[in-house]
């Protein structure tokens, strides 16, 4: 199984990792031909995020191609980066997957390259979100490590890694252009999946700016609200807390504000790795 790349997406291999013909290699080779690296450090991956980046691929492809090592005699490969890619290509049920080639093990030479493309590549919003995905996951990098590399702030980072949490129809939208990744920012703070594709359609549909879009999610949680708790209003202060902290912790809070005074706050995170994120960001670390 293919999936085609939606028009407008990426330049190309060589123009994100500085591809150089003495030593590195770019296209597709077969996804059963690919052996785990055997220094893989980490052994599990969340299932939920797994389907989540399978869903994503379905509808953008793999905006960031794996490394592997050379081939065999066999015709073989070793994985040296992109495990979660090419495990979720394998829910998809692709036969090939988009990869280069490293004729020497250099993962810190691969890594800056990446960072020194990404700085000046101009890339697009999911494509910018994907780089600093795979600088963390294949490189052990924090989001604040990230956005000190490539020079920006650690919540410009977060917020841009937050978009591949988005559901796969709406990461089509960003990427055809449909809707912009503030937009889609915006949509990250409903739950209700199907709501939020419904609004990022009609966003498209009727050419919708940020604002009105941030308005429908607005109204949609209001009314949510106002449902659950029997038309009473919340306070403003309480939304507005929730919006700091989702904007600071690059996820959706919510805080249940009881009548006399007491109540409880749920955060949202997509995976353990999410998790250690929000927990480390919570004590300032």
């Amino acid at each position: 199984m293919a999936v085609a790349r939606k028009s407008g997406l990426g330049r190309g291999l060589d123009a994100l990792l500085a591809v150089d013909k003495a030593d590195l290699t770019a296209g597709t080779i077969p996804v059963d031909n690919i052996d785990p690296n055997p220094r893989q450090a980490r052994t599990r991956f969340d299932e939920e995020s797994l389907e989540g980046l399978a869903a994503s691929i379905r509808e953008v492809g793999i905006l960031q191609p794996i490394v592997v090592g050379p081939a065999d005699q066999n015709g073989r490969h070793v994985l040296v980066a992109g495990e979660r890619r090419l495990r979720a290509s394998k829910l998809v049920g692709l036969d090939q997957i988009p990869a280069v080639v490293r004729e020497s093990d250099e993962a810190a030479r691969l890594a800056e390259s990446l960072i020194e493309n990404v700085q000046r590549e101009d890339l697009g919003p999911l494509e910018e979100a994907e780089a600093y995905r795979a600088l963390m996951e294949d490189f052990d990098m924090r989001h604040e490590d990230v956005a000190q590399r490539v020079g920006k702030s650690r919540s410009a980072v977060t917020n841009s890694v937050r978009l591949l949490n988005l559901p796969g129809q709406i990461q089509g939208l960003i990427a055809d252009g449909g809707i912009s990744a503030g937009a889609g920012r915006a949509l990250l703070g409903l739950e209700d999946a199907a709501r939020a594709v419904m609004i990022a359609q009609r966003a498209a549909s009727e050419e919708w700016s940020v604002r009105q879009v941030e308005e429908a999610v607005r109204d949609r949680r209001a009314g949510t609200t106002k449902k659950a708790r029997s038309k009473r209003e919340r306070p403003a202060q309480i939304i507005a807390l929730e919006e700091r902290m989702e904007e600071s912790l690059g996820t959706t809070v919510r805080i249940d504000y009881g009548a006399r005074g007491g109540g409880k706050m749920v955060i949202k995170f997509g995976s353990l790795d999410d998790l250690e994120r929000i927990y480390l960001g919570l004590l300032g670390g």
